[in-house]
């Protein structure tokens, strides 16, 4: 597992090393690939090493975890808990929600990394992540924590006094819309839909932002129409201080998950997480 990390396979001299290339070179045979690349001073992992370690890591981290339940049996939970989520569901809505958790389990550690763009979780410091959309990674596990959740045009009240209700989506190319930019593109195209009936909108506006957040305050400012995750928005839909357009039509889908590597990961911390995550969304978006 260390020798990746470093340049050598050995740290306890030549014996330790010759013991320790031996093994590689018995694993690789074994498995029929090469797990390092080698040469004179330094070696790497290949692509087949790198998924054949990580692999390994969730093996081991399945021992773990199963030594830590039986000790923990009757206890309380503890452990690191580290989480990646969307900047704007994190700061506004998460965090207080991560201080209840922990009032709940104080021997809970987290680690909350916050970002639009979505975490590698084999790559990047984290253990779980929540996301908005589709789960397109199948080498990922999605747990449904909002699965039928779509996203909502909405304005302030100040907006649409100015400038008028959208009362159908064609409307809406009439109106300064908020964008947001995702990897350098920006969302032109909203979509909706009422039964069968799907229905395109190109849309255009003064604003533009790759931060959610961004967005969420352009459109609480009065700046324009927002077309928003439902869960970003709730809390200022029930505060008055957003408006929901288009009742009678569904936004595009973004299903709600907490993303795990691998099921083996699924901890008894991520499974309490994961139900009072579900619990909080719940209560939220209702009425």
């Amino acid at each position: 597992m260390r020798a990746p990390r470093g340049r050598s396979l050995g740290h306890g001299g030549a014996d330790t090393t010759a013991a320790a290339s031996i093994a590689l070179k018995r694993l690789e045979t074994r498995l029929g690939i090469r797990l390092l690349a080698r040469s004179t001073r330094s070696m790497r992992l290949t692509e087949e090493g790198r998924r054949y370690l990580e692999s390994v890591r969730v093996a081991l981290e399945a021992l773990s975890e199963g030594e830590q339940a039986i000790r923990q049996q009757g206890q309380s939970l503890s452990g690191l808990l580290q989480l990646a989520a969307p900047s704007d569901f994190g700061r506004n809505v998460l965090l207080g929600w991560l201080d209840e958790f922990k009032l709940e389990h104080p021997n809970i550690r987290l680690q909350l990394l916050l970002n639009d763009s979505n975490a590698d979780l084999f790559r990047d410091t984290v253990d779980i992540a929540l996301r908005f959309g589709v789960p397109r990674d199948s080498s990922l596990v999605a747990l449904p924590v909002v699965p039928d959740h779509h996203r909502i045009p909405c304005a302030s009240p100040a907006y649409l006094a100015r400038h008028g209700t959208p009362l159908a989506p064609a409307d809406l190319a009439q109106h300064n819309t908020l964008r947001y930019m995702r990897q350098g593109r920006a969302n032109n195209t909203w979509y909706f839909r009422q039964g069968t009936v799907l229905q395109e909108v190109e849309v255009s506006g003064d604003y533009l932002s790759d931060d959610g957040e961004i967005v969420r305050r352009w459109a609480l400012a009065g700046h324009g129409i927002a077309y928003k995750a439902n869960l970003d928005i709730a809390q200022d839909i029930k505060a008055g201080r957003l408006v929901p357009l288009l009742p009678d039509w569904q936004g595009e889908p973004t299903p709600f998950n907490l993303m795990c590597p691998h099921r083996l990961q699924v901890s008894e911390r991520v499974k309490v997480l994961h139900r009072f995550l579900q619990q909080r969304c719940q209560t939220l978006l209702s009425p």
